[in-house]
């Protein structure tokens, strides 16, 4: 019986990291998973106001050359991420797969105008940047008009902005929510040595000494948590690249790269922080307060 006394607390004492390890890099998973929501919220943004198009309808019997011209010139321009021309026969064809029926002959005549599709920079795509844009270009004589969904630039603009705030809002809640859990975890495995401690303290031992071990292993359950919760990340990214390359920066890994870093910081940071608070209390309690 004497020897296997020592392979049951083994076990039991095994179980117990494990169960708190397992339990700090889920934790730590979904602070990452957090956090790169809120690094990949602009690029997100960035995707969909890019997604406006402003069209520029070119007044009848603009020359080719001129028309090349002011396309060079746009692509150019720091506003400008890309154009596309569309001449008036082409227009025509599309509208008539729209409509399902030829208007050219029932009119007798194409009525459209050549333009140029215009993608601009994220910086560039709210009301005021493309009112002023506006102008700018129907100074161009090539130019006769300058079309652009005005509502919906408004609505995005005024979404994005409250989409920000509850995100953030929702960040902050969700840090001191995973905060708190881990808290909880490293307290509830310090409650279960709180015997321990105080028989150190019976036998002289310094408060730092005894916080010591505590604070090395706790220390150690934060780097595992944290390796396993970037093995989960690894194991997503790969598995879903395709679905995510167009929320997420798979060509910047500085950004991924500073998140695995913060996971890795903050699981060490909580855990030797809640580690420290939860063995001062049990260093300032009684023998008789330890059964409460």
């Amino acid at each position: 019986m004497a020897k296997r006394t020592p392979r049951k607390l083994k076990k039991s004492l095994f179980g117990s990291y494990f169960t708190t390890t397992l339990s700090i890099s889920m934790i730590l998973f979904l602070f990452g998973l957090m956090g790169l929501l809120l690094i990949n919220a602009q690029r997100l943004s960035d995707f969909m106001k890019e997604n406006i198009g402003v069209t520029l309808i070119l007044r009848e019997g603009a020359r080719e050359a001129d028309v090349m011209k002011l396309q060079k010139t746009l692509e150019a321009s720091d506003y400008v991420k890309s154009t596309k021309f569309v001449d008036k026969e082409s227009a025509a064809a599309e509208l008539k797969n729209e409509l399902g029926e030829d208007f050219v002959d029932f009119l007798g005549y194409n009525p459209l105008l050549s333009s140029i599709d215009v993608t601009v920079y994220a910086g560039y795509a709210n009301p005021d940047s493309l009112a002023m844009l506006e102008k700018k270009l129907l100074t161009n004589s090539e130019i006769q008009e300058v079309y652009y969904q005005r509502n919906l630039v408004k609505q995005l603009n005024s979404n994005v902005k409250k989409i920000s705030f509850i995100l953030l809002a929702i960040s902050l809640l969700m840090f001191i929510i995973f905060t708190a859990l881990i808290n909880n975890t490293i307290r509830l495995s310090i409650y279960s040595k709180r015997f321990l401690i105080n028989t150190m303290q019976l036998v002289g031992a310094t408060r730092s000494f005894i916080r010591r071990p505590f604070i090395a292993r706790s220390a150690l359950h934060g780097i595992y948590g944290g390796l396993i919760a970037c093995f989960m990340f690894l194991a997503i990214f790969f598995t879903y690249q395709k679905e995510l390359k167009s929320f997420i920066d798979f060509q910047n890994p500085t950004s991924l790269a500073l998140l695995g870093g913060g996971i890795f910081l903050i699981g060490i940071l909580i855990t030797v922080i809640s580690t420290y608070l939860a063995v001062n209390k049990f260093l300032r309690l009684k023998f008789d307060q330890l059964f409460y």
